[in-house]
C-alpha cells in the first residue's frame, strides 16, 4: 500500500506552521490570531511525535513533550480568552488595533 515517511508528517508540520504564522501577522482578530498559534504549537506537536517515532521507537520522549505543550496550551489559551472577554467587555470590540490600553 502506500509507505508514510518522515517527509510527510514534516509536509504537514511545515503546512500547518506556516498557515499559523501567516494567520497571525496578517489577521487583526484576536480569536484567528490565537487559532494560528493553536495551529502553530500542533505543528510542534506533530514534529515531536514524527521525530520520535522515526528516530528512537523505543522511547517515549516525544509524547511526554507532546503532552506537556498541549496543556501549556491549553493554559494559553483559557488566559487569552479570558482576555479577549474583558477587552470586549470594556471596548465592544476585539479587534487589536484598538486594545492599545494594555501598552503601558
Amino acid at each position: 500500500m502506500y509507505d508514510i515517511g518522515l517527509f510527510h508528517f514534516l509536509f504537514v508540520s511545515c503546512a500547518l506552521f506556516f498557515i499559523g504564522v501567516y494567520g497571525f501577522l496578517t489577521r487583526r482578530n484576536m480569536i484567528t490570531m490565537l487559532m494560528s498559534v493553536e495551529l502553530i504549537l500542533n505543528s510542534v506537536n506533530i514534529n515531536f511525535i514524527a521525530f520520535n517515532k522515526f528516530l528512537f521507537p523505543d522511547k517515549l520522549d516525544g509524547l511526554f513533550f507532546t503532552i506537556f505543550i498541549i496543556t501549556i496550551a491549553a493554559a494559553e489559551a483559557a488566559v487569552a480568552i479570558a482576555i479577549i472577554i474583558n477587552l470586549y467587555r470594556n471596548y465592544n470590540t476585539i479587534d487589536v488595533e484598538e486594545a492599545n490600553t494594555m501598552k503601558y
